[in-house]
């Protein structure tokens, strides 16, 4: 994990390094030299040429890859005539009978090679092929599917695969077993092909800590369970927002869920829309380590953003509540920005409509988006349309109770269907051009008693706060959050 934080490699000459390459350098020149480097490395040269076609950024790239390239074809070493290999002498005679006799020709060219053999008396055909006595097989645990089944179409007979599933059974529920779970297995000897092969041996990852071993000793399995040493630290991320706070997260390692449920997190707290590139974000997640090097992510514990002067710190308490560092909930009514990075193009109110060329009401706020950027609901709600709308293109209706309603129109695709309920900051849709639009961006409006109003306009608050044992308990749970160090 590299961290905005993380300095002392350009010091890594020593001091006396520093001190004796400034001292050859004018003071004027110096400071040139130092603004120049401080510029070269906030720069970002190779920006994603996917994203913002015809921006600064993207001409700076596209410059940058050209660079390369042209560098690429300049240092590379010319090719004038081609390089001849050297043929070795054709074989005749007896080295080449030697050499065809070791050599394997395919059967499509006759299959002649080899060194051949009559038969005589001592030749004896066999009457069927032999088999292996011993086999080495993995079966996987199916969705639904029967413990027994599963080694029974293994090659297990009937009675060893029900003696199995019993002495499983009484250690672990086989419905506890998850599907995909590998299960090794060694079968032996049998006396003739007309019955199944005996279970030898069978190892099972029952849970995350045990290990289950079957071993046939005389005629009888025997169960045994082994207990796996489990580290529960839980696994701190930290990292700069940049150009996309998802992307940076996901990029960093976390899994698609806890990025979502952290940015639901964030954005009850603090508007997506402000989140800047200067930012960097802070997550604490619960992990578990087994001692033969599996890792098990678990819910997403702690929540941070550091956006300069201040910083947004939450923890999930016992009841699921997100609440402050300081044992403090507040749910915020205000509405949140519905998508991060956000640019607005057309304000609330009249305006000269660029399609129709009229001046006439602009019932909400045009946001300018990438084409599929993520839409996030700014508050709870429920779904009660997705579909298509005239020219608002693919159009969702989004109730948040109390008569008070959000739009959002020209996406490109939904996210949730019709009835659904959704929570602050969960993704209903992503951002398009589709109906009377000119380019990609969202429309976004919002209506009290069926009335448009400007989408900034709404705010009501309800706060909830820790005390006693609660916030005793709570602040200890914060300390050992923020002492977990990153990427341990």
């Amino acid at each position: 994990m590299f961290l905005r934080n993380d300095h002392g490699l350009d010091q890594a000459g020593g001091t006396a390094a520093i001190s004796f390459g400034r001292a050859l350098v004018p003071n004027a020149e110096r400071t040139r030299f130092e603004k120049l480097r401080a510029a070269a490395l906030h720069t970002d040269w190779v920006p994603d040429l996917g994203s913002r076609i015809g921006s600064l950024d993207w001409w700076r790239g596209a410059a940058t890859c050209a660079a390369l390239c042209a560098t690429a074809i300049a240092i590379a070493p010319p090719i004038t005539r081609p390089i001849l290999g050297a043929i070795p002498a054709p074989l005749t005679g007896a080295d080449r009978d030697e050499a065809r006799a070791q050599a394997i020709l395919p059967l499509a060219l006759g299959a002649n090679s080899g060194r051949h053999m009559a038969s005589n008396d001592l030749v004896v055909p066999l009457a069927e092929a032999p088999e292996r006595p011993v086999e080495d097989r993995t079966a996987t645990v199916g969705q639904g599917d029967s413990f027994g089944d599963m080694l029974q179409r293994a090659g297990v007979s009937e009675r060893d695969a029900q003696n199995a599933v019993a002495l499983i059974a009484s250690s672990v529920p086989l419905g506890d077993l998850k599907p995909g779970t590998q299960v090794p297995m060694t079968l032996g000897r049998r006396p003739n092909r007309s019955v199944a092969r005996p279970l030898e041996a069978l190892a099972l990852r029952a849970r995350f800590d045990e290990q289950l071993t079957l071993k046939r000793v005389g005629d009888q399995l025997v169960l045994t369970k082994q207990s796996i040493a489990i580290d529960t630290t839980p696994l701190r991320i930290q990292g700069p927002v940049g150009s996309s706070l998802y992307r940076s997260a996901r990029a960093a390692g976390v899994p698609v869920k806890l990025v979502e449920t952290y940015i639901k997190a964030i954005a009850s707290k603090f508007a997506i829309g402000r989140v800047g590139r200067d930012d960097s974000y802070d997550l604490v997640i619960e992990r578990k380590r087994a001692a033969t090097g599996e890792t098990q992510l678990g819910n997403l514990l702690f929540a941070g953003l550091d956006h300069g002067a201040a910083k947004t710190q939450l923890v999930q308490w016992t009841d699921g509540t997100w609440y402050e560092a300081s044992g403090q909930s507040e749910r915020q009514g205000m509405f949140t920005m519905p998508v991060s990075m956000a640019r607005i193009t057309s304000s609330f109110g009249m305006r000269f409509h660029p399609l129709l060329g009229f001046t006439r009401m602009h019932k909400g706020i045009d946001i300018g988006t990438a084409w599929g950027t993520p839409i996030h609901a700014p508050a709870d709600g429920t779904i009660t349309y997705a579909g298509r709308s005239g020219g608002y293109g693919n159009f969702i209706k989004l109730s948040h109770g109390g008569g008070i309603e959000t739009h959002y129109g020209h996406l490109s695709r939904f996210a949730t269907r019709p009835g659904q309920h959704v929570s602050r900051g969960e993704v209903i849709g992503y951002s398009g051009n589709s109906g009377m639009s000119t380019g990609p961006h969202l429309h976004w409006e919002v209506l009290r008693g069926g009335v448009a109003v400007n989408p900034r306009g709404f705010s009501f608050s309800s706060v909830a706060t820790l005390s006693g044992e609660q916030l005793r308990a709570f602040k200890a749970k914060v300390a050992s959050l923020l002492a977990v160090k990153p990427g341990a």
